[in-house]
């Protein structure tokens, strides 16, 4: 199950919203999540998208699924960026054998599947 900000952001891509637009809508406060300390959970506080309800529990629900999705594999992507390591060893890795670079590479993304 997939956390209320995944749930958001695939509502918003769900209803024609790019991810640089996504970004933009939060990063200015148009759209801000809070947490209710009263053990609710995270809600959303403030809605002012244009030309777009706030969206009901349920059409949050209807996209879980996906936004699990999304989720599982930002986080397998950041675990790859990690294990791949720098892009100066990679080129110093490539330089002196880019075989082996090829197979760490296939070896960290057959640990790390995406869904």
């Amino acid at each position: 199950m997939a956390g209320l900000y995944w749930k958001v952001n695939e509502y918003l891509k769900a209803n024609g919203k790019s991810d640089s637009q996504i970004r933009t809508l939060f990063e200015k406060d148009t759209i801000m999540l809070q947490n209710d300390s009263d053990g609710r959970g995270d809600y959303l506080h403030t809605w002012g998208v244009d030309g777009l309800a706030q969206p009901t529990q349920e059409q949050l629900d209807a996209v879980d699924s996906q936004a699990t999705t999304d989720f599982n594999n930002n986080r397998t992507d950041k675990t790859r960026k990690r294990a791949y390591g720098s892009w100066r060893e990679q080129l110093d890795e490539i330089y002196h054998d880019i075989d082996a670079w090829k197979a760490r590479l296939l070896s960290i993304k057959s640990s790390n599947p995406k869904e």
